[in-house]
């Protein structure tokens, strides 16, 4: 009986000593000792760091990735022509991003290649309509030879497309009429097989042949 006394009283105390001091605290926190003054916090850190420097580090060429869509095609063409940068201007003279010729421009419309240059919507509408009249020109060489192997490349219209691009619609005929022989190259030594084969199986149902296809 004594000893059930002594722990109902022993219990009692440390409950009341416990409350005492929860209910005695009026210690406040001071927060200014965590402030953040002065610190540079401006810094992002990416899931996916590791991923991009392996590709930096990489000897790769990096190419905009958008599958193989019609703007997969028009982008990736676009950074091997200029990196993507619409104010470009080569060593022999060819504009913008997708590095055109003058008289290039003057087939679809565009006589002051100063404004198109400055400007990337039409830069933008005069890939469509080359390409737009290269398919036209090369209608039958596209119903002719997609799907055969040509030094070991498989063609297809993107392949045709961006070789004409490259080096004109009739060097791509020139080039495919001779299975190969005939190879153009431009002033940097790529070819029309380099194109044939970097450019092979993208989607370009988008572009549809017009003669007469004009940027303005």
């Amino acid at each position: 009986m004594v000893k059930n006394i002594a722990s109902i009283m022993t219990l009692t105390l440390t409950i009341c000593f416990i409350l005492s001091i929860s209910f005695s605290s009026n210690e406040t926190v001071d927060l200014s000792k965590y402030s953040t003054k002065g610190l540079d916090l401006n810094y992002t850190v990416r899931d996916n760091a590791d991923e991009e420097f392996d590709l930096l580090a990489s000897n790769e060429p990096f190419t905009p990735y958008l599958g193989k869509s019609f703007v997969g095609f028009k982008e990736a063409l676009a950074f091997k022509e200029s990196g993507g940068d619409y104010f470009s201007v080569n060593t022999f003279g060819y504009l913008g991003k997708y590095q055109f010729g003058k008289e290039t421009l003057r087939m679809i419309g565009i006589k002051n290649s100063a404004k198109f240059l400055k400007n990337p919507k039409l830069q933008e509408r005069a890939f469509i309509a080359n390409a737009e009249r290269n398919k036209w020109i090369l209608r039958r060489e596209i119903k002719n030879f997609v799907g055969k192997r040509i030094n070991g490349v498989i063609v297809t219209e993107s392949g045709i497309l961006a070789s004409a691009h490259l080096a004109g619609p009739g060097n791509v005929k020139k080039y495919l009429r001779s299975y190969g022989l005939d190879n153009f190259a431009d002033g940097y030594g790529t070819t029309v097989y380099h194109y044939m084969k970097r450019f092979s199986g993208y989607d370009t149902s988008f572009v549809k042949p017009n003669k007469a296809a004009k940027a303005i």
